[in-house]
Protein backbone atom coordinates (compact mmCIF):
# COMPACT_ATOMS: atom_id res chain seq x y z
CA UNK A 1 0.00 0.00 0.00
CA UNK A 2 2.99 2.50 -0.34
CA UNK A 3 3.86 2.28 -3.76
CA UNK A 4 1.61 2.19 -7.08
CA UNK A 5 -1.86 3.65 -7.71
CA UNK A 6 -3.84 3.52 -4.66
CA UNK A 7 -7.41 2.07 -6.21
CA UNK A 8 -6.24 -1.29 -7.37
CA UNK A 9 -4.24 -1.45 -4.13
CA UNK A 10 -7.34 -0.76 -1.93
CA UNK A 11 -9.59 -2.91 -3.61
CA UNK A 12 -7.28 -6.11 -3.61
CA UNK A 13 -6.54 -5.43 -0.18
CA UNK A 14 -10.44 -4.67 0.76
CA UNK A 15 -12.45 -7.21 -1.21
CA UNK A 16 -11.32 -10.24 0.72
CA UNK A 17 -12.42 -8.71 3.92
CA UNK A 18 -15.52 -7.40 2.14
CA UNK A 19 -16.17 -11.09 0.91
CA UNK A 20 -14.72 -12.33 4.62
CA UNK A 21 -17.67 -9.87 6.27
CA UNK A 22 -20.55 -10.86 4.16
CA UNK A 23 -19.99 -14.64 4.83
CA UNK A 24 -20.08 -13.63 8.76
CA UNK A 25 -23.34 -11.65 7.83
CA UNK A 26 -24.35 -14.56 5.69
CA UNK A 27 -24.31 -16.90 8.42
CA UNK A 28 -25.74 -14.34 10.57
CA UNK A 29 -28.90 -13.80 8.28
CA UNK A 30 -29.35 -17.84 7.65
CA UNK A 31 -29.66 -17.94 11.50
CA UNK A 32 -32.26 -15.85 11.33
CA UNK A 33 -33.56 -17.36 8.01
CA UNK A 34 -33.80 -20.52 9.97
CA UNK A 35 -35.19 -19.34 12.99
CA UNK A 36 -37.76 -17.63 11.54
CA UNK A 37 -39.16 -21.25 10.37
CA UNK A 38 -39.45 -22.19 14.13
CA UNK A 39 -41.76 -19.19 15.31
CA UNK A 40 -41.80 -15.09 15.71
CA UNK A 41 -41.15 -15.62 19.46
CA UNK A 42 -37.72 -17.18 18.57
CA UNK A 43 -37.05 -14.84 15.58
CA UNK A 44 -37.40 -12.18 18.77
CA UNK A 45 -35.09 -13.62 21.46
CA UNK A 46 -32.28 -14.40 18.84
CA UNK A 47 -32.64 -10.33 17.75
CA UNK A 48 -32.56 -9.48 21.30
CA UNK A 49 -29.42 -11.52 21.26
CA UNK A 50 -27.47 -9.81 18.59
CA UNK A 51 -26.28 -6.75 20.08
CA UNK A 52 -25.11 -8.82 23.02
CA UNK A 53 -23.29 -11.41 20.54
CA UNK A 54 -22.35 -8.25 18.39
CA UNK A 55 -20.62 -6.88 21.68
CA UNK A 56 -18.15 -9.67 22.14
CA UNK A 57 -17.17 -9.81 18.05
CA UNK A 58 -16.76 -5.64 18.95
CA UNK A 59 -14.46 -6.47 22.06
CA UNK A 60 -12.44 -8.76 19.79
CA UNK A 61 -11.80 -6.03 17.20
CA UNK A 62 -11.21 -3.53 19.65
CA UNK A 63 -8.42 -5.24 21.14
CA UNK A 64 -6.82 -6.23 17.63
CA UNK A 65 -7.04 -2.92 16.38
CA UNK A 66 -3.80 -2.36 17.98
CA UNK A 67 -1.94 -5.04 15.98
CA UNK A 68 -3.25 -3.53 12.86
CA UNK A 69 -1.61 -0.20 13.44
CA UNK A 70 1.11 -1.64 15.12
CA UNK A 71 2.18 -4.64 12.41
CA UNK A 72 1.29 -2.56 9.28
CA UNK A 73 3.30 0.00 10.78
CA UNK A 74 6.45 -2.00 11.86
CA UNK A 75 5.94 -3.35 8.45
CA UNK A 76 6.04 -0.11 6.29
CA UNK A 77 9.22 0.93 8.40
CA UNK A 78 10.84 -2.57 7.33
CA UNK A 79 10.72 -4.06 11.26
CA UNK A 80 9.90 -7.93 10.35
CA UNK A 81 10.44 -9.19 13.86
CA UNK A 82 8.92 -7.08 15.84
CA UNK A 83 5.54 -7.19 13.63
CA UNK A 84 6.14 -11.18 15.06
CA UNK A 85 6.58 -9.72 18.85
CA UNK A 86 3.24 -7.80 18.21
CA UNK A 87 1.25 -11.20 17.04
CA UNK A 88 2.54 -13.38 19.63
CA UNK A 89 1.87 -10.80 22.42
CA UNK A 90 -1.95 -9.99 20.56
CA UNK A 91 -2.58 -14.07 21.17
CA UNK A 92 -1.92 -14.20 24.72
CA UNK A 93 -3.91 -10.95 25.39
CA UNK A 94 -6.87 -11.80 23.37
CA UNK A 95 -6.92 -15.69 24.97
CA UNK A 96 -6.76 -13.91 28.70
CA UNK A 97 -9.51 -11.23 28.16
CA UNK A 98 -11.91 -13.58 26.42
CA UNK A 99 -11.74 -16.42 29.02
CA UNK A 100 -12.57 -13.27 31.43
CA UNK A 101 -15.64 -12.35 29.20
CA UNK A 102 -17.42 -15.63 28.52
CA UNK A 103 -16.74 -16.75 32.77
CA UNK A 104 -18.39 -13.43 33.98
CA UNK A 105 -21.00 -13.31 31.44
CA UNK A 106 -22.03 -17.00 31.71
CA UNK A 107 -22.46 -16.37 35.88
CA UNK A 108 -24.49 -13.33 35.36
CA UNK A 109 -26.82 -14.53 31.97
CA UNK A 110 -30.17 -14.62 33.78
CA UNK A 111 -29.67 -11.32 35.17
CA UNK A 112 -28.41 -10.16 31.60
CA UNK A 113 -31.64 -11.39 29.65
CA UNK A 114 -33.74 -9.30 32.41
CA UNK A 115 -32.05 -6.05 32.27
CA UNK A 116 -32.30 -6.62 28.58
CA UNK A 117 -36.37 -7.29 28.37
CA UNK A 118 -36.56 -10.73 27.87
CA UNK A 119 -39.78 -11.55 28.84
CA UNK A 120 -41.64 -15.32 29.09
CA UNK A 121 -40.86 -17.41 26.16
CA UNK A 122 -38.58 -15.08 24.69
CA UNK A 123 -36.60 -15.14 28.07
CA UNK A 124 -36.09 -19.10 27.93
CA UNK A 125 -35.75 -19.05 23.51
CA UNK A 126 -32.89 -16.22 24.34
CA UNK A 127 -31.74 -18.26 27.25
CA UNK A 128 -30.70 -21.20 25.76
CA UNK A 129 -29.08 -19.20 22.39
CA UNK A 130 -26.38 -17.03 24.35
CA UNK A 131 -25.60 -19.82 27.06
CA UNK A 132 -23.63 -21.29 24.10
CA UNK A 133 -22.67 -18.46 22.50
CA UNK A 134 -20.92 -17.34 25.73
CA UNK A 135 -18.33 -20.72 25.11
CA UNK A 136 -17.41 -19.29 21.57
CA UNK A 137 -16.36 -16.28 23.05
CA UNK A 138 -12.73 -17.35 23.01
CA UNK A 139 -12.49 -19.00 19.47
CA UNK A 140 -14.01 -15.31 17.99
CA UNK A 141 -10.94 -13.34 19.90
CA UNK A 142 -8.40 -15.75 18.60
CA UNK A 143 -9.81 -15.98 14.93
CA UNK A 144 -9.68 -12.05 15.51
CA UNK A 145 -6.02 -12.03 16.67
CA UNK A 146 -4.90 -14.50 13.28
CA UNK A 147 -7.02 -11.80 11.46
CA UNK A 148 -5.51 -8.77 11.78
CA UNK A 149 -2.31 -9.97 12.49
CA UNK A 150 -2.03 -10.97 8.73
CA UNK A 151 -4.49 -7.93 7.81
CA UNK A 152 -1.21 -5.48 9.09
CA UNK A 153 0.85 -7.31 7.48
CA UNK A 154 -1.22 -7.00 4.07
CA UNK A 155 -2.52 -10.13 3.40
CA UNK A 156 -6.50 -10.45 3.55
CA UNK A 157 -6.69 -13.21 1.03
CA UNK A 158 -6.32 -16.17 4.20
CA UNK A 159 -8.40 -14.95 6.74
CA UNK A 160 -11.22 -14.92 3.91
CA UNK A 161 -10.63 -18.69 2.41
CA UNK A 162 -11.24 -19.55 6.16
CA UNK A 163 -14.19 -17.49 6.71
CA UNK A 164 -15.67 -19.18 3.60
CA UNK A 165 -15.13 -22.84 5.22
CA UNK A 166 -16.52 -21.54 8.44
CA UNK A 167 -19.64 -20.00 6.96
CA UNK A 168 -20.25 -22.78 4.77
CA UNK A 169 -20.67 -25.16 7.74
CA UNK A 170 -22.57 -22.91 9.89
CA UNK A 171 -25.02 -22.73 6.77
CA UNK A 172 -25.60 -26.11 5.52
CA UNK A 173 -25.57 -27.47 9.47
CA UNK A 174 -28.20 -24.68 11.14
CA UNK A 175 -31.73 -26.36 9.42
CA UNK A 176 -30.40 -29.53 10.55
CA UNK A 177 -30.12 -28.37 14.57
CA UNK A 178 -32.70 -25.47 14.62
CA UNK A 179 -35.54 -27.96 13.13
CA UNK A 180 -34.85 -31.41 13.79
CA UNK A 181 -33.47 -32.33 10.39
CA UNK A 182 -32.45 -35.92 9.94
CA UNK A 183 -31.23 -37.64 12.74
CA UNK A 184 -30.62 -34.14 14.29
CA UNK A 185 -32.92 -33.07 17.65
CA UNK A 186 -35.06 -30.35 16.99
CA UNK A 187 -32.92 -27.26 19.34
CA UNK A 188 -34.41 -24.10 17.80
CA UNK A 189 -32.55 -21.37 18.88
CA UNK A 190 -29.70 -23.33 20.34
CA UNK A 191 -29.32 -25.49 17.60
CA UNK A 192 -28.41 -22.03 15.50
CA UNK A 193 -25.70 -21.22 18.26
CA UNK A 194 -24.49 -24.89 18.44
CA UNK A 195 -23.86 -24.38 14.48
CA UNK A 196 -22.24 -20.92 15.55
CA UNK A 197 -19.80 -22.85 18.12
CA UNK A 198 -18.19 -25.60 15.37
CA UNK A 199 -17.73 -23.02 12.60
CA UNK A 200 -15.78 -20.65 14.77
CA UNK A 201 -14.00 -23.39 15.95
CA UNK A 202 -13.23 -24.24 12.47
CA UNK A 203 -11.78 -20.53 12.21
CA UNK A 204 -9.98 -20.33 15.27
CA UNK A 205 -7.94 -23.71 14.87
CA UNK A 206 -7.47 -22.72 10.92
CA UNK A 207 -6.12 -19.62 11.97
CA UNK A 208 -3.51 -20.56 14.40
CA UNK A 209 -2.23 -22.87 12.45
CA UNK A 210 -1.36 -20.76 10.07
CA UNK A 211 0.28 -18.26 12.40
CA UNK A 212 2.21 -21.18 13.44
CA UNK A 213 3.64 -22.00 10.33
CA UNK A 214 4.20 -18.58 9.26
CA UNK A 215 5.04 -17.49 5.55
CA UNK A 216 2.19 -15.28 5.34
CA UNK A 217 3.92 -12.03 6.41
CA UNK A 218 3.90 -12.69 9.84
CA UNK A 219 4.70 -15.65 12.07
CA UNK A 220 3.27 -17.03 15.82
CA UNK A 221 6.77 -18.00 17.32
CA UNK A 222 6.04 -20.02 20.96
CA UNK A 223 8.89 -18.78 22.68
CA UNK A 224 7.46 -14.77 21.63
CA UNK A 225 4.59 -15.94 23.90
CA UNK A 226 6.15 -15.27 27.27
CA UNK A 227 4.09 -11.65 28.93
CA UNK A 228 5.96 -8.97 27.22
CA UNK A 229 5.40 -6.21 29.57
CA UNK A 230 6.21 -3.28 26.98
CA UNK A 231 4.38 -4.52 24.03
CA UNK A 232 1.30 -5.52 25.94
CA UNK A 233 1.29 -2.13 27.78
CA UNK A 234 1.26 -0.55 23.97
CA UNK A 235 -1.28 -3.08 22.75
CA UNK A 236 -3.88 -1.95 25.63
CA UNK A 237 -2.90 1.70 25.57
CA UNK A 238 -3.57 1.63 21.60
CA UNK A 239 -6.45 -0.90 21.94
CA UNK A 240 -8.44 0.23 24.92
CA UNK A 241 -9.93 3.60 23.20
CA UNK A 242 -11.07 0.66 20.31
CA UNK A 243 -12.42 -1.69 23.19
CA UNK A 244 -14.27 0.95 24.56
CA UNK A 245 -15.73 2.06 21.44
CA UNK A 246 -16.90 -1.46 20.25
CA UNK A 247 -18.83 -1.75 23.85
CA UNK A 248 -20.19 1.76 23.26
CA UNK A 249 -21.15 0.71 19.91
CA UNK A 250 -22.87 -2.80 21.67
CA UNK A 251 -24.29 -1.61 24.61
CA UNK A 252 -25.65 1.20 22.17
CA UNK A 253 -27.00 -1.56 20.84
CA UNK A 254 -28.35 -3.41 23.27
CA UNK A 255 -29.83 0.00 24.93
CA UNK A 256 -32.10 0.74 21.57
CA UNK A 257 -33.19 -3.15 21.50
CA UNK A 258 -34.36 -2.68 24.98
CA UNK A 259 -36.13 0.54 23.51
CA UNK A 260 -37.67 -1.52 20.87
CA UNK A 261 -38.39 -4.23 23.59
CA UNK A 262 -41.05 -1.35 25.08
CA UNK A 263 -43.43 -2.22 22.38
CA UNK A 264 -44.84 -5.50 20.54
CA UNK A 265 -43.33 -8.21 19.80
CA UNK A 266 -43.78 -7.45 16.12
CA UNK A 267 -41.28 -4.60 16.88
CA UNK A 268 -38.54 -6.59 18.05
CA UNK A 269 -39.04 -9.78 15.25
CA UNK A 270 -38.84 -6.25 12.79
CA UNK A 271 -35.95 -4.56 13.81
CA UNK A 272 -33.72 -8.11 14.42
CA UNK A 273 -34.29 -8.78 10.62
CA UNK A 274 -33.85 -5.29 9.43
CA UNK A 275 -30.47 -5.00 11.64
CA UNK A 276 -29.23 -8.25 10.48
CA UNK A 277 -29.68 -6.58 7.00
CA UNK A 278 -28.07 -3.81 7.90
CA UNK A 279 -24.96 -5.58 8.93
CA UNK A 280 -24.76 -6.28 5.38
CA UNK A 281 -23.73 -2.43 5.00
CA UNK A 282 -21.81 -2.87 8.18
CA UNK A 283 -19.68 -5.52 6.74
CA UNK A 284 -18.69 -3.78 3.23
CA UNK A 285 -17.72 -0.54 5.40
CA UNK A 286 -15.51 -1.92 8.33
CA UNK A 287 -13.61 -4.29 5.66
CA UNK A 288 -13.34 -1.08 3.83
CA UNK A 289 -12.53 0.45 7.26
CA UNK A 290 -10.03 -2.10 8.03
CA UNK A 291 -8.21 -2.29 4.60
CA UNK A 292 -7.78 1.67 4.87
CA UNK A 293 -6.17 0.92 8.61
CA UNK A 294 -4.17 -1.16 6.96
CA UNK A 295 -3.18 1.31 3.91
CA UNK A 296 -2.64 4.41 6.56
CA UNK A 297 -0.73 2.48 8.84
CA UNK A 298 1.86 1.70 6.21
CA UNK A 299 2.16 5.12 4.61
CA UNK A 300 2.65 6.35 8.03
CA UNK A 301 5.24 4.00 8.56
CA UNK A 302 6.92 4.89 5.18
CA UNK A 303 6.24 8.16 6.11
CA UNK A 304 3.80 9.08 3.24
CA UNK A 305 0.85 10.73 5.34
CA UNK A 306 0.09 12.49 1.75
CA UNK A 307 -0.91 8.79 0.62
CA UNK A 308 -2.40 7.66 3.93
CA UNK A 309 -4.95 10.72 3.33
CA UNK A 310 -5.73 9.74 -0.24
CA UNK A 311 -5.88 6.14 0.90
CA UNK A 312 -8.93 7.62 3.27
CA UNK A 313 -10.77 9.43 0.70
CA UNK A 314 -10.85 7.19 -2.15
CA UNK A 315 -12.11 4.19 0.27
CA UNK A 316 -14.90 6.97 1.84
CA UNK A 317 -15.96 7.36 -1.60
CA UNK A 318 -16.09 4.10 -2.78
CA UNK A 319 -17.78 2.64 0.16
CA UNK A 320 -20.73 5.46 0.09
CA UNK A 321 -21.53 4.96 -3.35
CA UNK A 322 -21.87 1.22 -3.05
CA UNK A 323 -24.39 2.02 0.40
CA UNK A 324 -26.37 4.27 -1.67
CA UNK A 325 -27.48 1.99 -4.82
CA UNK A 326 -27.73 -1.05 -1.78
CA UNK A 327 -30.29 1.06 -0.02
CA UNK A 328 -32.22 2.21 -3.48
CA UNK A 329 -32.67 -1.39 -4.10
CA UNK A 330 -34.07 -1.79 -0.24
CA UNK A 331 -36.15 1.34 -0.76
CA UNK A 332 -37.61 0.05 -3.69
CA UNK A 333 -38.00 -3.44 -2.85
CA UNK A 334 -39.27 -3.72 1.16
CA UNK A 335 -41.76 -5.80 1.56
CA UNK A 336 -39.64 -8.36 -0.72
CA UNK A 337 -36.63 -8.41 1.22
CA UNK A 338 -37.98 -8.62 4.85
CA UNK A 339 -40.72 -11.71 2.95
CA UNK A 340 -37.57 -13.47 2.81
CA UNK A 341 -36.68 -13.94 6.17
CA UNK A 342 -40.74 -14.15 8.08
CA UNK A 343 -44.48 -14.60 6.96
CA UNK A 344 -46.24 -12.77 9.52
CA UNK A 345 -47.75 -9.11 8.10
CA UNK A 346 -47.24 -7.20 11.17
CA UNK A 347 -43.62 -8.25 11.35
CA UNK A 348 -43.11 -7.23 7.42
CA UNK A 349 -45.37 -3.79 7.88
CA UNK A 350 -42.82 -2.99 10.44
CA UNK A 351 -39.98 -3.75 8.69
CA UNK A 352 -41.19 -1.63 5.77
CA UNK A 353 -41.42 1.40 7.77
CA UNK A 354 -37.71 0.67 9.49
CA UNK A 355 -36.03 0.03 6.30
CA UNK A 356 -37.33 2.88 4.02
CA UNK A 357 -36.39 5.05 7.19
CA UNK A 358 -33.26 4.27 8.14
CA UNK A 359 -31.82 2.67 4.32
CA UNK A 360 -30.82 5.76 3.39
CA UNK A 361 -28.59 6.80 5.77
CA UNK A 362 -26.65 3.72 5.23
CA UNK A 363 -24.25 5.33 3.37
CA UNK A 364 -23.52 7.89 6.04
CA UNK A 365 -23.21 5.49 8.63
CA UNK A 366 -20.64 3.61 6.55
CA UNK A 367 -18.68 6.50 6.06
CA UNK A 368 -17.64 7.14 9.47
CA UNK A 369 -16.49 3.61 10.02
CA UNK A 370 -14.13 4.04 7.28
CA UNK A 371 -12.66 6.86 8.71
CA UNK A 372 -12.65 5.67 12.02
CA UNK A 373 -10.74 2.68 10.17
CA UNK A 374 -8.47 5.50 9.18
CA UNK A 375 -7.89 6.60 12.33
CA UNK A 376 -7.32 3.07 13.88
CA UNK A 377 -5.06 2.67 11.63
CA UNK A 378 -2.85 5.66 12.90
CA UNK A 379 -2.64 4.33 16.13
CA UNK A 380 -5.49 7.40 17.13
CA UNK A 381 -8.42 4.87 18.52
CA UNK A 382 -9.09 7.68 21.11
CA UNK A 383 -10.51 9.83 18.08
CA UNK A 384 -12.75 6.57 16.54
CA UNK A 385 -13.55 5.83 20.31
CA UNK A 386 -15.15 9.59 20.40
CA UNK A 387 -16.57 9.04 17.30
CA UNK A 388 -18.74 6.44 18.17
CA UNK A 389 -19.98 8.00 21.64
CA UNK A 390 -21.27 10.75 19.42
CA UNK A 391 -23.11 8.61 16.92
CA UNK A 392 -24.58 6.49 19.46
CA UNK A 393 -24.48 7.83 22.94
CA UNK A 394 -25.22 11.70 22.21
CA UNK A 395 -26.83 11.75 19.13
CA UNK A 396 -29.31 8.41 18.95
CA UNK A 397 -29.68 7.18 22.14
CA UNK A 398 -30.99 10.98 23.60
CA UNK A 399 -32.76 11.49 19.90
CA UNK A 400 -34.75 7.72 20.00
CA UNK A 401 -36.05 8.72 23.97
CA UNK A 402 -37.29 12.46 22.84
CA UNK A 403 -38.99 11.22 19.14
CA UNK A 404 -40.57 7.86 20.59
CA UNK A 405 -41.89 8.27 24.09
CA UNK A 406 -44.27 10.66 25.77
CA UNK A 407 -43.21 12.39 28.66
CA UNK A 408 -42.64 16.00 29.85
CA UNK A 409 -40.11 18.09 31.53
CA UNK A 410 -40.28 21.79 33.08
CA UNK A 411 -37.09 23.35 33.48
CA UNK A 412 -36.71 23.78 37.52
CA UNK A 413 -38.12 27.39 37.70
CA UNK A 414 -40.03 28.30 35.05
CA UNK A 415 -43.17 27.30 33.70
CA UNK A 416 -41.16 26.23 30.28
CA UNK A 417 -41.81 22.65 29.48
CA UNK A 418 -40.22 20.43 26.75
CA UNK A 419 -42.29 17.78 25.98
CA UNK A 420 -41.75 14.36 24.04
CA UNK A 421 -43.62 13.85 20.46
CA UNK A 422 -44.88 10.38 21.04
CA UNK A 423 -44.37 9.04 17.87
CA UNK A 424 -43.91 5.41 19.02
CA UNK A 425 -41.66 2.77 17.36
CA UNK A 426 -41.21 5.20 14.25
CA UNK A 427 -39.44 7.71 16.54
CA UNK A 428 -36.23 5.10 17.09
CA UNK A 429 -35.84 4.33 13.40
CA UNK A 430 -35.81 8.07 12.84
CA UNK A 431 -33.60 8.59 15.89
CA UNK A 432 -30.84 6.19 14.47
CA UNK A 433 -30.80 7.25 10.65
CA UNK A 434 -30.17 11.17 11.84
CA UNK A 435 -27.30 10.04 14.33
CA UNK A 436 -25.81 8.80 11.02
CA UNK A 437 -25.82 11.62 9.35
CA UNK A 438 -24.78 13.88 11.94
CA UNK A 439 -22.12 11.99 12.73
CA UNK A 440 -20.30 11.70 9.01
CA UNK A 441 -20.33 15.43 9.22
CA UNK A 442 -18.36 15.24 12.50
CA UNK A 443 -15.62 12.91 11.69
CA UNK A 444 -15.34 14.31 8.34
CA UNK A 445 -14.31 18.01 9.75
CA UNK A 446 -12.11 16.24 12.44
CA UNK A 447 -10.10 13.58 9.87
CA UNK A 448 -9.66 16.79 7.72
CA UNK A 449 -7.93 18.44 10.99
CA UNK A 450 -4.32 16.02 10.21
CA UNK A 451 -3.45 16.18 13.58
CA UNK A 452 -3.63 12.18 13.45
CA UNK A 453 -0.07 11.57 10.86
CA UNK A 454 2.34 11.34 13.67
CA UNK A 455 1.99 7.24 13.81
CA UNK A 456 2.51 5.21 16.79
CA UNK A 457 6.25 2.96 16.16
CA UNK A 458 9.40 4.46 16.06
CA UNK A 459 11.03 4.69 12.68
CA UNK A 460 15.06 3.07 11.80
CA UNK A 461 17.69 6.64 12.54
CA UNK A 462 18.72 5.72 8.89
CA UNK A 463 15.66 5.64 6.91
CA UNK A 464 14.68 9.25 5.45
CA UNK A 465 11.30 10.62 4.20
CA UNK A 466 9.61 8.44 1.23
CA UNK A 467 12.51 5.97 1.32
Amino acid sequence: MTTGAITPRLFTLAYPLVLGNLLQTFYNLADMFWVGRVNDTAVAAVSLMFPLSWMFVSTAMGITAATIALVSQHVGAGNDRRADHVVAQTTLLALAVSVVLAAVGFAVRHDLLTLMGARDQVFVEALAYIEVVFFTIPLTFLFFAFRSSLQGAGDTKTAMWLMIVSAGFNVVFDPFLILGWGPFPELGTQGAAVATLVARFIAAAGGIYVLLRGGFGVQLRVRDLRPHPEILKKLVGIGYPATIDGWARSFAAVAMASLVARFSVAAIAAYGIGVRMMSVSWSVAGAVGQATATGVGQNLGAETPDRAVEVTWKATAGTMGVLFAAAAIVVAFPAAAMGIFISEQAVIDEGIRFLRIIAPSWAFFGGVMVIQGAFRGAGVTKVAMVLSFLSRWIFRIPLAVVLAFAWVVTIPGTTTSIAALDMGVRGLWIAYATAAVLSFAVAVGWFTLGTWKGGVVEKPADRTPGD
